[in-house]
């Protein structure tokens, strides 16, 4: 199964989304993960490698790649059907090796907040991906939310977001989120993030084998 992380906007927190997503699926649900850190910074590929001098076994492999190396690579990992593959994408959506990784997508989620910039570049995001896959499933995910979101704003957001997929629950703004590596999710996030992975968990990956 091929996961998706994107978000055209930089700073949406797709590189945390995807730590605490391969978190969830190889700690909690026991799963065989990969996840290949496409994002023009590679800072999860930095951040497991400095995690690896300090640890001893690590639960999944972090691997820095470009688009241009997706075919191959991927050829490669779809052959076990219960392998989850996650992929960090870069937030920008103005190169062609883009379309490969979207069509290819099983799941999509994008992160995103309820800002005017993060908005078009969501709405951008996710007409440029259903061209391409046009029934891949998306979930998008309310990511780093403040406590002063206008009521208005919200409610407009997610009724022109609902046309392309779902809304989970969001995650909230917290410090305790730059403590989350490829080693582990502080405990006092599960409450936050549960209720979104366990969602999206049962409707969709958890399908993909045991």
């Amino acid at each position: 199964m091929l996961i998706i992380i994107g978000n055209q906007k930089g700073g949406a927190g797709k590189s945390t989304l995807t730590l605490l997503l391969a978190n969830f699926l190889t700690l909690v649900k026991k799963r065989r993960v990969t996840v290949i850190d496409m994002d023009y910074q590679q800072s999860l590929a930095q951040k497991y490698e400095k995690a690896k001098i300090l640890e001893n076994a690590e639960p999944y492999e972090v691997i820095a790649a470009g688009l241009e190396h997706f075919p191959s690579m991927f050829t490669v990992l779809r052959q076990s059907s219960e392998h989850i593959v996650i992929i960090d994408l870069p937030g920008k959506l103005d190169d062609d090796g883009l379309m490969p990784v979207f069509a290819a997508a099983d799941l999509v989620l994008c992160p995103f907040s309820y800002d005017e910039l993060s908005f078009d570049s969501t709405i951008l995001f996710s007409v440029v991906l259903k061209k391409i896959n046009k029934d891949v499933p998306v979930f998008f995910v309310p990511n780093r939310i403040k406590g002063n979101v206008k009521y208005e704003t919200q409610t407009e957001v997610e009724h022109q977001l609902i046309r392309f997929g779902n809304l989970t629950a969001p995650i909230s703004d917290r410090v305790d989120f730059q403590r989350t590596s490829t080693f582990q999710t502080p405990l006092v996030l599960y409450p936050i993030i549960l209720p979104v992975f366990e969602r999206i968990y049962e409707s969709h990956i958890g399908l993909s084998g045991t």
